[in-house]
């Protein structure tokens, strides 16, 4: 029961980032119910759900294009010069401050999402600055605090002139590939993964992942969007909910 609730669960999880994000809600209850401490559930489902990040962009890889002109060896470098720094930043700060600061973000970038095909209606250019500043932005946060972070990159793309949803889930997990292998090797080096676990997980997140990209091709765009601002708002419910005292 404990392998099929794994199994399930990355596979979940893994569709659910996808299409939207917030794949973590699923296999972190379902490792903590599997008998792993939290924080060793946290950083285990992190790294099972990377496999299921990279099936998932090559399954959108026809459509990914990257925002605003900007070049993928420059998008990668700042997405591993973000995530870097705010890997580092979590080893001698404090969690909890983004912990309350993450719902807030997610509920900010939700609307931004909703939003962004009517901003972009007034705006003709995306200056290069402005771009390449909100992705290193944006990078920093799933560095140093992975919450919501699917949502969040949305909204940022679409600030940054991008409108097709399957481009913009397609950059979306490339660059959220990026920042948790900086996370995992931080877990792994720390030893913090149960690998036991892991493989049954990361084996069905990849099936869950190209599942959910292909799945987001049959879904109608209008309806595709409104989903993604369902979840965002129920992730920031969520975080609201847990918010440390």
């Amino acid at each position: 029961m404990e392998l099929l609730l794994i199994v399930s669960a990355g596979f979940v999880g893994g569709a659910m980032n996808a299409l939207a994000g917030g794949g973590s809600f699923v296999t972190l209850p379902a490792l903590v119910f599997a008998g792993l401490p939290p924080v060793m559930a946290n950083a285990t489902g992190t790294a099972a759900l990377l496999p299921g990040y990279i099936m998932s962009a090559w399954r959108f890889r026809r459509d990914i294009h990257a925002p605003a002109g900007l070049s993928w060896s420059r998008l990668l470098g700042i997405s591993l010069l973000g995530g870097s720094l705010g890997a580092a930043l979590l080893t001698v700060g404090d969690p909890q401050w983004f912990a309350r600061l993450a719902p807030w973000l997610i509920l900010l970038a939700t609307m931004l999402f909703a939003l962004a095909p009517s901003l972009l209606a007034s705006v003709r250019e995306v200056r290069r600055p402005l771009a390449l500043s909100s992705v290193f932005v944006v990078c920093l946060y799933g560095g140093y605090f992975n919450g919501g972070l699917g949502i969040i990159l949305l909204a940022a793309l679409g600030l940054l002139g991008q409108r097709n949803l399957h481009s913009m889930n397609g950059v979306k997990n490339v660059l959220s590939a990026v920042l948790t292998a900086i996370a995992v090797l931080v877990y792994a080096a720390g030893d913090m993964v149960a690998w036991a676990s892991f493989l049954p997980m990361a084996l069905a997140a990849i099936v869950g992942g190209y599942t959910g990209a292909a799945l987001a091709y049959r879904i109608p765009a209008s309806w595709l969007r409104g989903g993604i601002v369902v979840v965002g708002l129920v992730m920031a419910a969520v975080f609201f909910l847990r918010l440390p005292a």
